[in-house]
């Protein structure tokens, strides 16, 4: 039952012996412009893991890892109940198949572990399938149909979620991370354990206050790390919220952007323990200075052919640059090629830097070997609507396999395979081409593939903020390009057709105030 009124349901404080709280997690985030579907493999490849393996192979992961490490130090010692991790990295719309694998997976697991008394679970919160613009509130439907309505249930979120209301209405507490670059997400775990056990333990009756705001924003500028920005001051509002008696969890979506969905826009989730008055007023304020402050986020571009010219001419230190509209943790798909034909018209003195996702091409090189000479197209391929493939002619340099350990950016701890991969040499152009996916901004990829990142002089990084968190304090320069892409920061410029409107900054809006839904179990 949910109710839009100041009673909410009272809930039995769980038994302090014997509670089982089964944890589990979904994560993708989709870019529908990326025309490559998401498919069941994608999610296997990446590390699907089910029941005590999850325990033993992600106590020090991410969301999962904050959850399992606050449950075993609980004095109640709570038995941990793991259902299922499916993660998969960031593309474009799952199809209908894996959309219904995905639910049978959390669903079925759940049927399978009942009864329980509480959940907690690790989500992205933007993730669209065929036909299911809003997968997670579709999911989490499911999971409370088998849970009932008075277990607790706890999800995380992205702070790039596009929060809905079937979300809101089908958990106790969402809880967001507070920062971008995504460095907080092994807390937010953490944090989501501690609303939970007020729940369990102490009694809280959470509400939650619900504003969805008529803006996107771009990636580019919501570094929250950045004082004096916008992002900054909003986090640091947020956490201050949070420490406030009554006050469970407070969060700010300011959402992907590149969704071509219904109900498309930032929100703001505020929990506290049945102060629907405090929850309505807190999420109100930062609601409207999010609205006040939209433009801020704007972002300064600059074109690839002057970026490129100022990294060459730099004699010293290391120059990165964004190709935001490539980033491949936005969802695209990681082969562009404007960026990488510039660098090639280039001599550079010292090593130039750039990835690209090109299983055929890692295929030629590994029939190649080290030494032998490619020729042949690169890039363009698996997004041909915003790029092109490019002649490349290049020394196989070296073959790896792109594993490593990620901790930093969007993870701790988290293990990545991109697959089997190469390194092709053009002059001092050194092109890093993955199987798959994953991420091509981390400077463990490039340490992988037997590159020093910080020796260069330029760095490609596909990423439009999160990249900060490794290169920030080392760069001599960081510059977001302005090239073509299925991720751009001018999102707008991009054919949506399912938005719903009006809604900026598509549309200017005038007297917009904000009105926050009460909403309680």
């Amino acid at each position: 039952m949910v109710q839009d009124s100041n009673r909410a349901l009272t809930k039995p404080v769980a038994h302090a012996d014997n509670m089982r709280i089964a944890i589990g997690q979904l994560w993708q985030e989709t870019n529908t412009f990326n025309p490559l579907p998401t498919t069941r493999r994608d999610f296997e490849d990446f590390g699907v893991v089910r029941g005590p393996a999850i325990l033993e192979q992600l106590a020090d992961t991410n969301e999962p890892g904050g959850f399992i490490q606050s449950l075993r130090a609980w004095p109640e010692r709570p038995e941990i109940i793991p259902l299922v991790r499916l993660p998969a990295w960031p593309s474009g719309r799952a199809t209908l198949e894996t959309f219904a694998w995905l639910r049978e997976e959390l669903v079925g697991a759940l049927e399978r572990e009942m009864p329980l008394d509480a959940m907690l679970l690790a989500l992205h919160g933007a993730m669209v399938a065929e036909c299911h613009p809003d997968v997670e509130g579709e999911i989490l439907a499911g999971l409370r149909a088998v849970i009932g309505p008075r277990v607790p249930v706890v999800a995380t979120l992205d702070l790039h979620a596009n929060v809905t209301e079937q979300m809101v209405a089908t958990t106790d507490a969402l809880v967001l991370y507070h920062t971008a670059p995504h460095v907080d997400v092994f807390e937010t775990g953490v944090r989501a354990a501690a609303v939970l056990r007020k729940m369990l333990v102490d009694g809280a009756r959470p509400v939650t206050a619900f504003q969805k705001v008529p803006a996107v924003v771009p990636a580019e500028r919501a570094n929250t790390e950045e004082p004096a920005s916008v992002s900054h001051d909003l986090k640091q509002r947020l956490i201050a919220l949070e420490k406030q008696p009554g006050v469970l969890a407070a969060g700010l979506a300011t959402v992907q952007p590149w969704l071509d969905i219904p109900n498309l826009g930032s929100a703001v989730v505020v929990v506290t323990d049945g102060d629907d008055a405090g929850a309505r007023k807190a999420c109100a304020a930062i609601a409207e200075e999010f609205w006040r402050r939209r433009r801020d986020y704007l972002p300064e571009l600059v074109p690839v052919p002057e970026a490129v010219r100022r990294a060459h001419a730099r004699d010293s230190g290391l120059t990165v640059l964004s190709d935001s509209a490539d980033a491949t943790t936005s969802g695209a798909a990681g082969d562009s090629t404007w960026v990488l034909a510039e660098l090639l018209k280039h001599g550079w003195p010292r090593p130039a830097l750039v990835t690209i996702v090109a299983p055929r091409v890692v295929e030629e090189a590994r029939r190649l070997g080290p030494g032998g000479r490619f020729q042949g197209l690169i890039g363009g391929e698996r997004d041909s609507r915003f790029s092109r493939p490019i002649e490349l002619t290049a020394r196989v340099d070296r073959l790896f396999d792109a594993r490593f350990v990620l901790s930093g950016h969007l993870a701790r701890n988290l293990p990545i395979d991109m697959g089997p991969s190469a390194v092709l040499v053009a002059g001092n152009v050194h092109v890093v081409v993955t199987s798959r996916s994953g991420p091509h901004f981390a400077p463990q990829l490039f340490t992988v593939a037997g590159l020093d990142p910080f020796a260069a002089q330029v760095l490609v990084a596909k990423s439009p903020c999160g990249f900060r968190a490794a290169y920030a304090d080392r760069a001599a320069e960081l510059m977001v390009v302005d090239a073509p892409g299925c991720a751009p920061s001018h999102f707008w410029k991009n054919d949506y057709h399912h938005i719903d409107r009006p809604l900026w900054p598509w549309d200017e809006i005038e007297d917009w105030r904000a009105a926050p839904r009460v909403i309680s179990r």
